[in-house]
């Protein structure tokens, strides 16, 4: 029995080191009773369960999560790692990148599974390895596959749990949950062409196989016009909204100014949509544009933002599930979310 002492405090008995051989004497039931309803075991009736819960609650008891981990053979962690890679100084300020992560966040915790928030260990694959071995987390989300597609490829063929929001590509052999982006990319040249536009602009970087396939769509819509149609690129590898601004500027300084412009993402657009009208440019009238993503201040910036449109709202539980078919020793194939283009003002 423990030696814990129940002490009064403003009228109320409150008890102090309350452990789970107590719940059991004081709900009238045995120490294993208690340890199934407190790990969520269905061997116990609901009845049963809401009678211990209950005088748990009463007397102050609170499971330690630490110390159950370490009897149980997996963590419940499951680690998200950021591309802070694709923003330098660690600037990760894109809303997107949060609305995803909200969205793992929520479909972790219908599972009571803990959220790591990590950076990138290395691009060594050993580094995520290790964490395994150390039973520090069941596996690893990754938010974007940024430039570490080599790094991803060897964690694969190593056997390390993991999913990435980023590009399915059939080449790829890990799971992979985006959307459509050569589609995507091809849906923002063909609105080009619709509104009679010729001197098209990617800002992108195409060394992310996301970006690389944005940027393939477009170029093959560009094709496929009977008008013809010149595509230049202004190479960004810095992701963050300062970055962008600058390197627009520098180009308008330095090149004829395109009638339509393919962003890798709204943030993007924003930063360039900004630039462009300091320059004394305005959107619709001197150039169309399309952002990437869709997310909410799009509607709401002046003008509003042409967009191609990821379900962010239906990632998050998706990547989780992969992730879980992973860890409990099953497949997850890769998928591709539905893509659809947002008509606004660009």
């Amino acid at each position: 029995m423990s030696d814990a002492k129940p002490r009064k405090e403003n009228g109320r008995t409150r008890s102090m080191g309350v452990s789970m051989a107590d719940i059991a004497r004081l709900a009238n039931v045995s120490k294993p009773t208690v340890s199934r309803v407190l790990s969520g075991s269905p061997l116990v009736t609901e009845a049963t369960r809401d009678h211990v819960l209950r005088v748990a609650r009463e007397n102050g008891y609170a499971v330690n999560r630490n110390a159950q981990k370490l009897r149980q053979a997996r963590t419940d962690t499951v680690a998200v790692v950021l591309d802070f890679g694709s923003y330098r100084g660690g600037r990760v300020a894109d809303p997107f990148i949060f609305e995803l992560l909200a969205g793992v966040s929520e479909a972790l915790s219908v599972r009571n599974l803990d959220l790591l928030l990590s950076p990138p260990v290395s691009q060594d694959a050993r580094g995520y390895q290790d964490q395994i071995n150390a039973r520090m987390v069941d596996g690893f989300i990754f938010l974007g596959q940024g430039g570490r597609d080599p790094m991803l490829r060897k964690l694969a063929r190593a056997g390390v749990p993991f999913v990435v929001w980023g590009a399915v590509d059939v080449d790829e052999p890990y799971c992979a949950v985006g959307s459509d982006n050569f589609l995507g990319g091809k849906m923002a040249g063909n609105y080009f062409a619709k509104c009679g536009r010729t001197r098209w602009l990617f800002i992108g970087d195409d060394s992310h196989i996301e970006q690389r396939m944005r940027h393939d769509g477009l170029s093959a819509a560009a094709k496929e016009t009977d008008a013809e149609i010149s595509l230049s690129t202004l190479s960004i590898n810095d992701m963050s909204y300062t970055a962008i601004y600058r390197a627009v500027k520098d180009y308008i300084s330095n090149h004829d100014a395109p009638d339509a412009i393919f962003c890798f993402s709204d943030t993007a657009a924003m930063a360039t949509i900004s630039e462009l009208r300091e320059a004394g440019l305005a959107s619709p009238r001197d150039y169309a544009l399309v952002g990437y993503n869709n997310i909410p201040p799009a509607a709401d910036f002046t003008p509003a933002i042409t967009t191609i449109e990821q379900e962010t709202h239906l990632a998050g539980a998706i990547l989780v599930e992969k992730l879980m078919q992973l860890i409990e020793g099953g497949r997850a194939n890769s998928t591709t979310l539905p893509t659809r283009m947002i008509v606004r003002e660009t």
